[in-house]
Formats: C-alpha cells, sequence, structure tokens
C-alpha cells in the first residue's frame, strides 16, 4: 500500500505517539483537574506539558492561551461564533475549505456582512485584492495558510499587516501547514490560529486547539459550550480565566498525549528538513504528471510557493475512476472530489467534478512518489 492522503490524515502514525496513548490511559488515567489523587494529577501533567510544547512550537509565550478542541473545524467554530456579532464585517478568500465557509454563511444569515477576495486560477492570493474589500469596520479576514486542495500557500504575514492597520485581526487556518511549515505567530502577526493534530503534526484524530495571540483580550470571545471545568466549582458561571473558560468538560487525555508525541517527532526529524524532503516529493510529482498526456495539474506547479498537495485531472475520465483504479488495481491511496472546499474548486475551474488530489507525508519515499505516477500513466493507457 501507498499512502498519498495525508492532507486528510497523516497515516501510519509513529510508534512513538501510540505508545505514548496507551502509556497514559494506562498510567495516568484520571480526570485531569477534577481531584488531587496521583493520576488526576498526572493526567493534569501531561496536559499542561503538551500545552506549553504547543505554545512554544507556535511562538506564543503563555502556554494557557494555548486551547485545546476537537480538531481544527472546531478550533475555527470556536473563533468565529465567539467572536462575531450582527453587523461585524468579514473577510476571507475564495480558497477556503467548509471548516470556514459553513460557519461564515451561518453567520451570515444571523447578520454579520461577508466579502471575499478573489484568488487566481492557481489559488495565490494578491494582498491588493483583500485591501480592496477592507473597510474601517471591518472585525476579522480569515485565512487558509495552505489550500487542502492545491497547496497553494497564502500571504497571510502581509494579510496580518494589512488587517492590523485598519483595525481587523487576523485568523489562521493551518491545518495543512502545522508541521511542515514554520510558524511563529508573534512574528508572522497571526492573532488567532486554528490547528489540527492528525495531520502533519502526526497526533492522533480528534485533537486540536486555537491559540490566541498574547494581544487578544479574551473577553472578546464567548466560549462555545460551558460546562464543568474542574476550577471555580462554587460558581455556576462560566469562568473567566484561561484556559478554561473555552474547555469544558473532561479533556481528550490520550489525543492530547498523542499530539504531544507527535509534536516532538517532528522536531525531531525538524520541520525545515520535512519540509525540504516534501518540496523534493511535490516537484517529482508534478513533473511527472504534466508530462503524461491528458493530464492537468492544477495550482501553482510551485513547491516554494505551496505544500505538498497536488490535484490533477484527466480528459475524458471521471476523478472517481482514477481513485478507485489506483486504489483497487495498484494499492495507492487518494482522494477525489471537492475535498470539503466547493470555494476552492469553483476558484480553480474543477467544480462541480473536483479533482484527484494527492498528497504525501513526511514518511513517503520517492520510490512511492515514482510507483504512483506510472500507475496513474499506465491508467491513462488502459
Amino acid at each position: 500500500m501507498i499512502y498519498l492522503d495525508h492532507a486528510a490524515t497523516s497515516w501510519p502514525k509513529p510508534a512513538e505517539v501510540i505508545k505514548a496513548m496507551t502509556d497514559v490511559l494506562e498510567g495516568a488515567g484520571g480526570n485531569p483537574g477534577r481531584s488531587g489523587h496521583r493520576v488526576s494529577i498526572a493526567a493534569a501533567r501531561v496536559i499542561y506539558d503538551t500545552r506549553e510544547e504547543i505554545s512554544r512550537f507556535f511562538g506564543v509565550s503563555d502556554p494557557l492561551r494555548v486551547i485545546f478542541t476537537g480538531n481544527a473545524t472546531h478550533a475555527i467554530n470556536l473563533a468565529l461564533i465567539g467572536m462575531l456579532k450582527p453587523g461585524d464585517h468579514v473577510v476571507t478568500s475564495s480558497m477556503e475549505h467548509n471548516a470556514v465557509m459553513r460557519p461564515l454563511r451561518r453567520l451570515e444569515k444571523k447578520g454579520i456582512r461577508l466579502s471575499m477576495a478573489p484568488c487566481a486560477s492557481d489559488g495565490s492570493l494578491d494582498v491588493e485584492d483583500v485591501t480592496n474589500v477592507l473597510t474601517s469596520d471591518t472585525r476579522l479576514v480569515v485565512l487558509t495558510h495552505a489550500s487542502n486542495v492545491v497547496g497553494t500557500l497564502l500571504p497571510v504575514a502581509e494579510v496580518a499587516v494589512i488587517a492590523h492597520r485598519a483595525g481587523a485581526l487576523l485568523l489562521v487556518d493551518a491545518a495543512q501547514t502545522a508541521g511542515v511549515i514554520p510558524i511563529d505567530m508573534t512574528a508572522m502577526g497571526i492573532d488567532l490560529l486554528a490547528f489540527t493534530g492528525h495531520k502533519e503534526l502526526q497526533g492522533p484524530p480528534g485533537i486540536g486547539g486555537l491559540v490566541i495571540a498574547e494581544s487578544i483580550d479574551i473577553a472578546q470571545i464567548d466560549p462555545l459550550i460551558c460546562g464543568g471545568t474542574g476550577s471555580r466549582s462554587e460558581s455556576e458561571e462560566q469562568p473567566e480565566d484561561l484556559p478554561d473558560k473555552f474547555e469544558s468538560g473532561t479533556a481528550n487525555l490520550a489525543g492530547i498525549a498523542g499530539l504531544g508525541a507527535g509534536l516532538r517527532r517532528i522536531q525531531d526529524i525538524g520541520i525545515e528538513e520535512a519540509r525540504a524532503h516534501l518540496k523534493t516529493l511535490a516537484r517529482a510529482l508534478i513533473d511527472g504528471l504534466s508530462a503524461l498526456p491528458e493530464i492537468t495539474v492544477y495550482g501553482t506547479l510551485d513547491p516554494d510557493r505551496s505544500v505538498a498537495v497536488v490535484s490533477f485531472t484527466v480528459t475524458g475520465r471521471r476523478v472517481s475512476e482514477i481513485g478507485l483504479r489506483l486504489d483497487e488495481e495498484y494499492g495507492i491511496l487518494s482522494r477525489v472530489g471537492l475535498h470539503c472546499a466547493p470555494a476552492a474548486h469553483r476558484t480553480i475551474g474543477s467544480f462541480p467534478e473536483g479533482t484527484v488530489r494527492l498528497a504525501p507525508g513526511v514518511f513517503t519515499t520517492m520510490d512511492d512518489i515514482q510507483q504512483a505516477i506510472q500507475a496513474i500513466g499506465r491508467i491513462i493507457r488502459s
């Protein structure tokens, strides 16, 4: 089997991740913050240690500003629904995942005003097109860091400058970049960062987070859910301190332990080394596919301007046929269709059929890529 669906989730998980999850359930399985006994304290220590590691990884000095959520979608909803009120103006791009578009469309029906900065057909975004839709009352700019359809990187640091100049905040969806692109929130001017653990951070599904910059007054954000936190139990009002304000209910202890182990694995590899490896694989994939007849490869075709996500179509062939044959005949796993991002597919011109998406990971080899290219060539010729 050759797994080329890392943009959906990384697999297989490193042995360290599985071990960390097993170890914490066997040796520290208490409910963190709810009791004073040893296994509760051990569980709380695992969570806080991971919180510290995440804060350092993303360039935030206060680990309490790392809010654990179920995934990036949960984190994005916390930021959008928690911050935006009727009458607020929001700017986003035409390459966004439905994790951004669906809550924004829901909020639009409740009175927010939404403007979309148009991206080019390769998924790239001109900062000037963001400037053109900003207004004096723009509350928030929401951008994906990299497209989950074509991998194109958006200029989040440059947009942060113009957003702040207009008095707006910047929320970045880092689902496709956390773990493969260095992210320093302070240096890049990112106010809110949504990430997921199960992609290139190598963690398990069911864990992610929202990182809130020190510049943000947390009073601006309402909790998405309220309930027990293990703190201030004498009060029936939700606590206002971090992270408890946004972390009601029992934490995903095993998921957090796995996330911490995945993060350490990536740091052992080195994020720059991982990035270089993935750029090499993406270059080979783009060049190999582009040389085949009847294939259209989407995006910038430049690994320096994208993450390792490559989408293509074959003239006269349905993407579902290509994906099925890759799986059944060659054991090569891809993803086909619209990838939960219809706006992006409209932008690149592949709606409503979508594309075949190949997304290598840090443990993918060059031999895997060459086998995939050869298999696609055989499918086209047959």
